[in-house]
């Protein structure tokens, strides 16, 4: 749950009020679903790494804890949003990349 801000317009009183969903936001966006691209090795378990996602052109990194380790330049799908800038994710695999594409003889 977010907390916002909103003016009720009651008196000028200024009333937080409870949103639900989505997590942090980036520019009022989600991060969850979002495809991010390993910059620091994520080491699987307690050990995070970092990872950049863009979001409108602008490049945002955040701290990125998986099960298991991701090595630099993979893509990620973020999961979870644990706040403070810190993410959950898994590997991210596209069907018909060259990762998924079985060897040629």
């Amino acid at each position: 749950m977010a907390w916002h801000s909103v003016l009720r317009g009651v008196g000028g009183l200024e009333v937080a009020v409870p949103v639900w969903g989505g997590g942090t936001t980036v520019a009022g966006q989600s991060l969850i679903g979002r495809i991010g691209l390993v910059t620091t090795r994520v080491r699987g378990g307690a050990s995070p790494g970092e990872i950049r996602v863009v979001v409108e052109g602008l490049p945002h990194y955040y701290i990125a804890y998986c099960v298991g380790p991701v090595a630099v330049g993979e893509e990620v799908l973020i999961i979870n949003n644990r706040g403070a800038r810190q993410v959950d994710v898994e590997p991210w695999r596209v069907a018909g990349s060259v990762v998924d594409v079985a060897p040629t003889n």
